[in-house]
């Protein structure tokens, strides 16, 4: 199956520029005391460096080896360091419980079937302090670069791009209702459409 290991050996950093919130959840973050955070689908390190250099300790996890190694690189060109895991998201992840005080996580969990994604979002939750926070992204089935004919459907709301830079790789796309069942162990303070019209959401850990 094509994945993004492969966009990015191919393609190297790809993506560069922080997601258009990160500023202001930097600064909510700062506010709120969050120390250590979690970039969960970290790839080439876009937010790792933005929150490094925002003094905040972050780790990062990704399936992909080769995003791992820009990542890597691109820390070092910056002198910067981060504990950097490789391993899918659907695993358990290899940290303790309530280690974290925030989890980012851009355009990553909606990769997988919803069995796979259910068992990711405890993990997040265990890996989270009380009241520590979620910020996520999703893409919007409406605005998806594949057209619906050129996906197959593999489950409820969740299709399989048979063509593009996707191909093959599982795309779950939640309603807000989903959404809100999902997330039941947070209280989802922001649910919106971001400006890279992507739908987000913002919450803390009951």
């Amino acid at each position: 199956m094509p994945d993004w290991d492969e966009v990015f050996a191919e393609k190297g950093k790809y993506f560069t520029t922080p997601h258009p919130d990160m500023e202001r959840l930097a600064n909510l973050f700062s506010e709120k005391g969050v120390r250590r955070i979690l970039d969960l689908g970290c790839g080439t390190g876009r937010h790792l460096l933005f929150l490094l250099k925002k003094g905040f300790e972050v780790y990062g996890l990704d399936g992909s080896p080769n995003g791992l190694k820009i990542a890597k690189d691109w820390l070092t060109e910056e002198n910067l360091s981060s504990e950097l895991t490789c391993q899918k998201i659907e695993h358990e992840f290899p940290y303790k419980d309530g280690i974290f005080d925030a989890v980012i996580s851009i355009q990553v969990i909606h990769h997988n079937l919803m069995k796979k994604i259910l068992f990711t979002v405890n993990e997040i939750k265990r890996i989270l302090k009380p009241e520590g926070f979620i910020f996520l992204t999703f893409p919007l089935s409406q605005s998806f670069y594949v057209k619906k004919k050129n996906m197959k459907k593999v489950e409820i709301r969740t299709y399989v791009p048979l063509t593009g830079q996707e191909k093959g790789l599982p795309h779950h796309f939640f309603t807000i209702a989903e959404i809100k069942k999902v997330f039941s162990a947070f209280k989802l303070s922001e649910i919106y459409i971001d400006e890279t019209n992507h739908r987000a959401i913002l919450g803390q850990k009951i």
